[in-house]
């Protein structure tokens, strides 16, 4: 067997993912090939999730079965700070070094370390794409632009695990697009902890892309990345104000009609017991706001029930605020209490009967809500990018659809085409979450 041969387990969120990305574009640099199954591999790496706790086991369990498997492994990512990091060792002693998340010289050291290799290159085979190592398909691709966040909310640790917002140089970031674009991306998906909040810590310092000067800011990133020719699309964006000033791009059509909008509570008790930085009411006239600049416009966002304190007063403005924002996407969670989060000292926990009934709830409605925004869109044409395809027809995304987290477009019998493509279909059915196309 090569002794250059490193396997890769990924879990967690597309920020995550990027990391992975990240280091396997440096270990290949470095002339180390990744394998796929754990026979093969000299080493294995597992980048982890810590962000709730069933993420926690299944980083846990990821580890265990990596060591089970292959016995020789490295741990990194959301875990590998703090009391979590030695949770791992305790349960895993066996593992070989354990880093936080985006420590990325620190993991290829270890890998460099465990498996030393004096790298051979042959210039014909073993060339790294100028994009990078990605783990998306061909098509699309994720652009992470900041680290941390400088939020503060009670029930997060993100802050604790990756620190305060660092703000890619908008510079690196356009190109990196660029070379993504040039590879045959036709959609980007723009993710931070906070979009919005894109260059406050360099005090939007200005850069240069292909010789123009371009601020570190939200704006100028979004009105770059409008000219590349691709589908653009935002997410973890605050409602601030600022963020006003991209919908008209939306509207142009330089940007896909798309905001993920983490708002998590609709009654502002909860929301300031949660130290969020948006209050209910600035987010719903912000919503109407947008709406009236780009009536196409498609709301994401994601909620938390059962917040402790949480009412059946609280609850019901919650509810109250679903049917008033009429939000596209709608994600739900049941709150779960995450070691070292400030929220674990807040009292009045609710019930585990209770939220799951609350959520039930918040589901059934948001389904109803979801359903008439779809069968609305009966007889529209709209376009498509497809994701997998076969004799049998083809499944894509609309503008309205991030992929993994909402809804699919379905073209039954439609043949000839490829991932990747772009077509524009009219739209013949709806259920709650996706359409049919034809």
């Amino acid at each position: 067997m090569s002794s250059n041969k490193v396997g890769f387990v990924s879990l967690g969120c597309p920020k995550a993912l990027v990391d992975s990305e990240r280091i396997l574009t440096q270990l290949q640099i470095d002339g180390y090939e990744i394998v796929s199954t754990y026979q093969d591999a000299q080493l294995v790496v597992v980048n982890t999730c810590g962000f709730i706790d069933s993420a926690k086991r299944e980083s846990l369990d990821a580890i265990g079965e990596a060591i089970s498997e292959n016995g020789r492994v490295i741990v990194t990512g959301c875990m590998g700070t703090g009391d979590d990091a030695q949770d791992i060792v305790r349960a895993h002693p066996k593992v070989l070094s354990v880093t936080g998340p985006a420590a990325y010289e620190e993991v290829v050291g270890a890998v460099h370390q465990y498996v030393p290799h004096t790298p051979v290159h042959d210039p014909y085979t073993d060339l790294v794409p100028p994009q990078g190592v990605k783990l998306t398909p061909r098509h699309y691709a994720y652009l992470k632009i900041s680290e941390g966040c400088n939020h503060r909310c009670s029930f997060c640790i993100i802050p604790q695990m990756r620190g305060d917002l660092v703000s890619r140089p908008i510079g690196e970031v356009m190109n990196e697009a660029e070379r993504l674009v040039e590879a045959g991306v036709r959609e980007l998906l723009v993710i931070s902890q906070d979009t919005s909040a894109y260059g406050i810590d360099t005090r939007f310092r200005t850069g240069f892309w292909n010789g123009r000067p371009l601020k570190t800011h939200m704006q100028a990133l979004c009105e770059a990345l409008g000219e590349l020719g691709v589908w653009v699309r935002l997410h973890y964006v605050y409602p601030y104000p600022h963020v006003d000033r991209v919908i008209p791009l939306m509207a142009e059509g330089r940007l896909l009609p798309y905001l993920d909008v983490p708002l998590q509570h609709g009654s502002p008790d909860v929301l300031r017991r949660m130290r969020r930085p948006a209050a209910a009411e600035k987010a719903l006239e912000r919503i109407h706001h947008w709406r009236e600049v780009c009536p196409d416009i498609t709301l994401r966002s994601t909620f938390i029930v059962g917040f402790p304190g949480e009412t059946e007063r609280d609850f019901a403005l919650l509810l109250d605020f679903l049917r008033e924002a009429q939000l596209d996407r709608v994600g739900c969670f049941q709150y779960s209490p995450v070691r070292g989060a400030g929220a674990n000292d807040l009292p009045d926990p609710v019930p585990e009967v209770l939220k799951q009934e609350r959520w039930e709830r918040f589901m059934a409605l948001q389904q109803e809500i979801s359903a008439a925004r779809l069968q609305a869109k009966i007889g529209r044409t709209i376009e498509i990018l497809i994701d997998e395809a076969d004799a049998q027809g083809a499944v894509g995304r609309s503008a309205a659809d991030a992929p993994e987290i909402d809804g699919r477009v379905f073209l039954d019998g439609v043949g000839g085409l490829q991932p990747g493509d772009l077509v524009e279909a009219q739209v013949t059915g709806a259920d709650e979450y996706d359409l049919w196309a034809g």
